[in-house]
C-alpha cells in the first residue's frame, strides 16, 4: 500500500495560515503526502502582507521537474502564481508531466486586501492556465475579476458567472459563496451537466485566513485518494466547514487568524 501524493504550487505564507503552509497542513490532516513548488515568498502575518519576493522562474521550473520526475503524483493544486512568467513556466510543466488532476485556485487578493497576482498576469491565468484545470475554485470577487464583471449578488448571477468561467476551458468551476450573507455559506459546483449547491452553516468568526487555499487543497487531496469530483468537493466542504468552526480555539495572531486544519485531532 502506497500513500497518495498531492503537490501544491503556491506562495509561502510566513505566518503559516495560508499558501503552501495551509496546503501541506490540509494534505497531512487528510492522510495525503504533500510536496510543494514555491512561486513566491511573502512577509505576512494575520494582519497583512508586508512584502512579496518572487521565486525566479527558472527555479520554479526546477522544482516542478524535481518533484514530478520522482514522485507518483495523484493530484496537483495550483494557488498563488504571482506573475505571468511564472504562469508560463507552470503551463510548460503541465504539458511535460501531464498530472491527472489539476485544481486551480485563482488567488488574486489576500484576506487582508493585499494583491497577490500582478495585473498583467490575469489574462495569462485566464487564457493559459484555466484551460489546463479540471476544477477552478474562485471566490465571488475572483470570479468577477476573471470575467471583468461586477461581483455577483444573486444565485442566478453566480450560476451565470460559473457557466461563463467554464467557457475558459476548465472542466468544472466551484464558486465559493463565503462573501455572501445569510445563515448558510453556499458554494456552487458548476459543470456542463448542471449546478450543484453545497450549503453549510455559516460560522461567526473573523478567523478565516487560508480558507480558500485549504478548501482547494482538500479537494486535491480527495482526488489524489481516488474520489470522484463531486465526492471530493463534498468532503472538502465538510472539512473546511469544521476547520472554520474550530478556528477560534487556536487564538493565533491579532488579525484574521487561521482556520484549524487539525481540528479532527484536537481532543481538548
Amino acid at each position: 500500500m502506497t500513500v497518495p501524493i498531492a503537490v501544491t504550487i503556491a506562495g509561502s505564507d510566513s505566518s503559516g495560515g495560508a499558501g503552501i503552509q495551509a496546503d501541506l497542513k490540509t494534505f497531512a490532516a487528510l492522510g495525503v503526502y504533500g510536496a510543494s513548488v514555491l512561486t513566491a515568498l511573502t512577509a505576512q502575518n494575520t494582519q497583512g502582507v508586508m512584502g512579496i519576493h518572487h521565486v525566479p522562474v527558472h527555479f520554479v521550473t526546477a522544482q516542478i521537474d524535481a518533484v514530478f520526475s520522482d514522485l507518483d503524483v495523484g493530484a496537483l493544486k495550483i494557488g498563488m502564481v504571482a506573475q505571468a512568467a511564472t504562469i508560463d513556466a507552470i503551463v510548460a510543466g503541465l504539458l511535460r508531466w501531464k498530472p491527472a488532476h489539476v485544481v486551480l485556485d485563482p488567488v488574486m487578493v489576500a484576506t487582508s486586501g493585499a494583491r497577490l497576482l500582478e495585473f498583467d498576469a490575469v489574462e495569462a491565468l485566464r487564457r493559459k492556465l484555466a484551460p489546463r484545470a479540471q476544477l477552478m475554485t474562485p471566490n465571488l470577487p475572483e470570479a468577477a475579476m476573471l470575467l471583468d464583471e461586477p461581483v455577483a449578488e444573486s444565485e442566478s448571477d453566480i450560476v451565470r458567472q460559473g457557466q461563463r468561467l467554464l467557457e475558459l476551458g476548465c472542466a468544472a468551476v466551484l464558486i465559493k459563496g463565503g462573501h455572501m450573507h445569510g445563515p448558510e455559506s453556499i458554494d456552487y459546483l458548476v459543470t456542463r451537466q448542471g449546478t450543484l449547491q453545497l450549503a453549510a452553516p455559516r460560522a461567526t468568526t473573523k478567523n478565516t485566513h487560508g480558507t480558500g487555499c485549504s478548501l482547494s487543497s482538500a479537494i486535491a487531496a480527495g482526488l489524489a485518494k481516488g474520489d470522484g469530483m463531486e465526492t471530493a468537493v463534498r468532503k472538502a466542504k465538510d472539512y473546511i466547514t469544521a476547520a472554520i468552526a474550530a478556528a477560534d480555539r487556536l487564538n493565533v495572531g491579532r488579525g484574521h487568524g487561521p482556520v484549524h486544519h487539525f481540528h479532527g485531532f484536537d481532543r481538548g
